[in-house]
């Protein structure tokens, strides 16, 4: 599990969010995030190339860097599906020049997302991104890519490619399904759907809610000073 490092005082935060088309850009004390383009030509050198251009003006102690993809002990374990190559193995820190978290990118919004409790995240971007948090640890999981229907996987039934695929009505009950299967094998006490797609959703099921990717760069906060407490609850939750 990724346990968020307590400090005595909060450092100023330059949060990267890597996602399959975009690149965001947060920094502690601004108002707005910025973004660039990814894509499947993106490595990882050309990322911070372009971070370290863009945030030339800015102040920051610490990086946080959300990866689209299975992180173990802070450092990428599989290439991304969606990006280049040449991210297993990259020193981010070296590269960076700062002190650097690298967490995966649905744990970075999920935990920007989180309430107390026990709660589940989901993403819904380019693909399937999936984390649990229970009582402030964080679980990244690798759901997207496991068995769903008809021999396709989560992913291909709620990515983008899948909402383009289906349309918008079959790929919302797909996603109501989804939620459904995940909440009875997981039993979270409530669930957070984040990601880019998510605003495409009409309707929710019981004890879910809506994230926003903004979320992420408020996870980049809390992976160094973590602003929440095992003491808080979800709306509607039972203290045990």
């Amino acid at each position: 599990m990724v346990e968020p490092t307590k400090v005595s005082s909060p450092p100023s935060v330059l949060v990267v969010d890597v996602g399959g088309t975009h690149v965001k850009l947060w920094g502690s004390g601004r108002r707005a995030p910025i973004r660039f383009l990814s894509g499947p030509k993106l490595t990882p050198e050309t990322m911070v190339q372009t971070v370290k251009r863009l945030t030339v003006r800015w102040r920051f102690e610490v990086v946080s860097v959300g990866y689209p993809g299975p992180v173990l002990h802070g450092h990428p374990i599989r290439e991304p599906y969606h990006l280049g190559s040449g991210w297993v193995g990259f020193n981010f820190r070296r590269a960076l020049g700062h002190r650097t978290k690298v967490v995966n990118d649905a744990a970075l919004q999920a935990l920007g997302s989180y309430r107390g409790g026990r709660m589940l995240f989901l993403g819904l971007g380019t693909g399937l991104g999936s984390a649990m948090i229970v009582d402030g640890k964080i679980e990244p999981f690798e759901l997207a890519h496991l068995p769903y229907k008809k021999g396709r996987t989560f992913e291909e039934y709620v990515g983008d490619r899948a909402l383009h695929r289906l349309g918008k009505k079959k790929w919302r009950r797909h996603v109501a399904e989804v939620i459904r299967q995940l909440r009875a094998a997981l039993q979270p006490e409530y669930v957070v759907v984040g990601g880019g797609n998510a605003r495409r959703l009409k309707k929710l099921p019981a004890r879910t809610m809506l994230g926003t990717n903004e979320n992420a760069f408020l996870g980049g906060v809390r992976l160094w000073d973590p602003p929440f407490g095992t003491s808080q609850r979800p709306p509607g939750s039972r203290k045990r």
